[in-house]
């Protein structure tokens, strides 16, 4: 345990850092915003971040195209001979329409300062009396693509001991005077995705209706089907999908349809017999309208693993700033769950964190009046808040040996 006043100190010389990159940081964020980009086409992000850090000095080992990903990144911070090893992920992914609809330029600039702050606090408070390394990973494509996935399968994750970052939501309407949370068990599900195509075959549609096979009919079906199926499902499972291709003309029965599902369920566990139920679906009405069917799997994310000791740390960190914060533990009234995320992939790889920060906004996640709530000065301070808790949170776990254990111990048991 560390003495009250060496965290103190730490608390201390994380705000120091942070409102010396304060500006920086509201470019950085402003920037992101203001260009958002799509998954795996985050390029001006990526070699923006990767500018800042260069422009830093030989500190900052600079990795570009990381992994082999062409918008990832990875920049390395090393003290001394071996120590334990903290990351923390930044995303800055955009929606297709809407921008950053979910905030990842906030979640990119909290976790960049919370880098910043962790590595010059340490630097500042032990130089070099103690190794250890601190990473900030550019982590593409959550919305859609899994680029989590991608580096876990590259190693990026392999040595470390733990994993950071936070996301933005609405202000909870039960709560409004709560800053953050740290993350709640069954807010992040896991998440099959699937793309379907039927094909069956064209014919006129008024003239010669009975030489077609009718792959629309099969979407209708399987639409259908689906919908019944929900009510035979647990409350914390999910499933939706739209229709991608439904057909060319109204005289011309549909050879070919293509529709997208996401199903997901509270574990990785749970999911596997639900997506088997879905399945059965769109294999049914293929039978019935005589199409055959094709699936094409996207990235599949595993729900996400709470490590108590890091989230207990991060509340009390934070409540001791002065930012209102609680551990939650079944989800706030008013608040969003139901989401799914890669950082679940990750947390069953390490020990990973996964908080929540609430933001003004007219909308909720994934719409336009969330994408202003992001680029507001209010949601930039709020991620800076957080960004101070989880350095002080990262910090702690590099000194504090017993911490540490507890850390891993709990990650130990969860799996």
């Amino acid at each position: 345990m560390l003495p009250v006043q060496e965290q103190a100190e730490i608390i201390q010389n994380v705000r120091s850092v942070l409102e010396k990159y304060e500006s920086k940081l509201s470019a950085i964020n402003q920037k992101i915003w203001s260009n958002p980009e799509l998954a795996f086409k985050e390029h001006d992000a990526h070699d923006h971040i990767c500018e800042v850090f260069e422009s830093l000095g030989p500190d900052y080992q600079v990795h570009r195209k990381a992994y082999g990903v062409e918008t990832a990144l990875e920049i390395i911070y090393k003290r001394g001979n071996g120590g334990r090893v903290m990351a923390f992920n930044a995303e800055y992914d955009a929606l297709p329409g809407m921008g950053h609809a979910c905030g990842h330029n906030l979640i990119a600039t909290s976790s960049i300062a919370a880098f910043l702050a962790t590595c010059e606090a340490m630097s500042s408070i032990y130089a070099d009396q103690i190794g250890y390394s601190v990473r900030l990973l550019g982590t593409p494509a959550e919305e859609g693509g899994g680029g989590k996935l991608l580096l876990i399968e590259a190693g990026a994750y392999k040595d470390v001991d733990a994993c950071f970052m936070v996301h933005p939501f609405p202000v909870l309407s039960g709560a409004p005077e709560l800053i953050s949370s740290s993350s709640c068990s069954g807010q992040y599900l896991a998440n099959d995705k699937v793309e379907v195509t039927f094909t069956g075959k064209p014919a006129h549609a008024s003239a010669a209706p009975w030489e077609g096979v009718n792959a629309l009919d099969a979407v209708v079906s399987a639409y259908v089907n689906i919908s019944m199926l929900r009510q035979q499902i647990l409350p914390t499972q999910k499933i939706h999908g739209v229709v991608l291709r439904g057909g060319e003309r109204p005289n011309v029965i549909p050879a070919s349809t293509t529709v997208e599902y996401y199903v997901r369920s509270d574990t990785v566990k749970t999911l596997k017999p639900l997506t088997d139920k879905v399945l059965k679906c769109f294999e049914a009405a293929a039978m019935a309208t005589g199409c055959t069917v094709e699936y094409k799997w996207e990235a599949a994310y595993k729900d996400m693993k709470i490590n108590k000791p890091i989230c207990d740390s991060y509340v009390s960190a934070m409540n001791a700033m002065g930012h209102s914060t609680i551990f939650d533990a079944a989800g706030q009234e008013g608040g969003l769950s139901g989401g799914s995320t890669d950082m679940g992939n990750v947390s069953y790889e390490v020990p990973g964190f996964h908080g929540g920060f609430y933001i003004h906004a007219d909308g909720v996640n994934h719409t336009p009046q969330f994408t202003a709530g992001a680029g507001s000065e209010e949601g930039f301070q709020r991620s800076l808040h957080c960004a101070a808790g989880m350095a002080v949170v990262a910090s702690r776990a590099l000194v504090d040996e017993s911490f540490a254990t507890s850390i891993k111990s709990d990650f130990e048991k969860g799996l």
